[in-house]
């Protein structure tokens, strides 16, 4: 059973989240025509995806923002949603949004007018620019009782908390960053090699996935997002992991667009919330300027975010709550991807009872 839902993660860690299903919430686009970006370059004929669960109510004050991980879509976050979840649809809007670069929102591999490389770098806050605009120019919805991420979706959330203090009553942010540090830079920059090393990248101008590339890209993220407490429960003599990575790349290599995650992995490399105008690059004081409740949620032994960058962003932020997702065994980074009964179980009870103390308030 564990070995199961273990093996669970690689699918989920590889790339994309789950792919869109018969009965699921449709689709939804906002096609906003340039998107200015803050290196002064634009995303030209820019069109973000999303989808959206519960109704907007008359005073349109009940809605949540969900944004998504790297390499990640907006069914990120589908074990909080729904009926009696943390995310209760019977009380709130629950906008689920698309991060550029991810295949669906506009992207290197589906832009029209800057395919692939010519595609031109974007950062965290430019992703949140563009939900910002989704918000106030298609929704019509100035504030959220929430923004919640996981990941790279709970670095973009700390930024909302940056870049738009006052729009928000509460931030939730699953094993996040505030600022990427070496360490993760370094394991980015060794699976951006392993698909630019592959003949078939052919410098992201490839007619054919760059499938060994890609394979060893899959291969490396289904280790990273455990720990090594989790892979010796899974194989407690050190038998069967290596043919397990060779299942780990076949079902994951597929999954998202190289070019694709190699832009959001830039993006990822580059955040830091000290960085945003007016700040002059001081991290802490970014932090401090959070007024929003916060929740921030972490995983022991995270290999790509490390838990400790979470708890030291926690201890800035004024209103911030911080608690530790898998205290029986150590997940990590998969300690958020809602796969396991029990993590599922102790997120969606600490995200429930803080948002019900944030709408009580």
């Amino acid at each position: 059973m564990l070995r199961a839902l273990l093996f669970g993660l690689t699918l989920l860690a590889a790339g994309a989240a789950r792919a869109h299903a018969p009965g699921d919430a449709p689709h939804q686009r906002y096609e906003m025509g340039d998107l200015a970006l803050e290196s002064g370059e634009v995303i030209r004929e820019f069109a973000i995806s999303y989808v959206t669960h519960g109704t907007l109510n008359e005073s349109r004050s009940n809605a949540v923002l969900m944004v998504t991980a790297l390499g990640g879509n907006h069914h990120r976050l589908d074990f909080l949603i729904g009926p009696g979840r943390a995310l209760d649809t019977a009380k709130y809007f629950v906008i689920c949004t698309d991060a550029i670069g991810n295949g669906l929102t506009t992207s290197p591999s589906n832009s029209r007018s800057q395919p692939r490389m010519s595609f031109p770098r974007f950062t965290v806050r430019d992703m949140v620019r563009s939900q910002y605009r989704l918000l106030t120019e298609k929704l019509g919805i100035s504030r959220v009782v929430s923004v919640v991420g996981a990941s790279m979706g709970g670095m973009q959330a700390l930024q909302w908390g940056v870049s738009h203090p006052d729009m928000m009553d509460s931030l939730v942010a699953l094993v996040p960053l505030g600022r990427t540090p070496a360490w993760s830079t370094g394991m980015s920059e060794l699976r951006r090699q392993a698909i630019m090393l592959d003949p078939t990248w052919n410098a992201g101008n490839y007619t054919t996935p760059p499938q060994q590339g890609m394979r060893l890209w899959a291969g490396m993220a289904a280790v990273l997002v455990r720990t090594p407490e989790a892979l010796k429960q899974q194989f407690p003599a050190n038998r069967g992991i290596v043919s397990w990575l060779a299942e780990a790349e076949e079902s994951g290599w597929r999954r998202m667009d190289a070019n694709d995650w190699i832009y959001q992995s830039w993006a990822y490399d580059v955040h830091d919330l000290g960085t945003t105008s007016g700040f002059g690059g001081d991290y802490y004081r970014a932090l401090k300027s959070i007024k929003a409740k916060t929740l921030i949620m972490a995983g022991t032994g995270d290999l790509i975010n490390p838990e400790t960058e979470a708890l030291e962003a926690a201890q800035y932020i004024a209103d911030a709550r911080y608690v530790r997702i898998d205290p029986e065994l150590a997940l990590g980074h998969s300690s958020a991807m809602g796969v396991t009964a029990p993590e599922v179980k102790r997120i969606d009870s600490e995200i429930k009872r803080f948002l019900e103390s944030v709408t009580a308030r």
